[in-house]
């Protein structure tokens, strides 16, 4: 397995739209892998490839406290919003050391493929509901900021290219 480069707000590579993966093999299947070790390592709880820039529609989710429930989802879609929503407090590896509330539904309907390339589906609410929202925005080429205000946006872009010219320096 190998540890991949997270991509960083406001990277132009975060907004390109992943493409369907045609067929789930050996090299899907060792990217999931690759992936899932750069989550846990990050530490966090989804990735989607784009964040790792690879323009493929796959996401990783564990929202487990002790990282037992690993959910690999091959070109996942959201087939059913629940009317009720809930404001989460969000963050996201590509924006690092950021987190703002976001609203959005509480219960989703996902449907996917499986690391079998079998097709799926299954409801998901709560924090695991928000954490596939979440990483289909990226595979759609949208990050979790995109939801906040103009202001708030161009603080962090700013704040986010300081902490980068710092570590360059360095």
């Amino acid at each position: 397995m190998a540890k991949l480069n997270i991509l960083h707000y406001p990277d132009a590579r975060l907004r390109t739209v992943a493409r369907p993966i045609a067929v789930v093999d050996d090299r899907i299947r060792q990217l999931a892998k690759d992936m899932a070790e750069t989550m846990y390592d990050a530490p966090g709880i989804g990735l989607a490839a784009t964040q790792v820039n690879v323009h493929e529609r796959i996401i990783v989710v564990d929202v487990s406290d002790d990282q037992s429930d690993l959910r690999v989802l091959i070109n996942p879609s959201v087939i059913k919003l629940d009317d009720h929503t809930k404001v989460y407090q969000e963050g996201c590896l590509s924006v690092p050391g950021v987190y703002d509330e976001v609203e959005r539904p509480d219960r989703v309907l996902v449907q996917a493929l499986n690391l079998q390339g079998e097709p799926i589906q299954f409801e998901a609410d709560g924090l695991l509901s928000v954490c596939i929202q979440h990483e289909i925005d990226h595979l759609d080429g949208k990050v979790f900021v995109d939801y906040l205000s103009r202001l708030k946006q161009g603080r962090i872009q700013t704040k986010l290219q300081k902490e980068a010219r710092q570590k360059a320096v360095l």
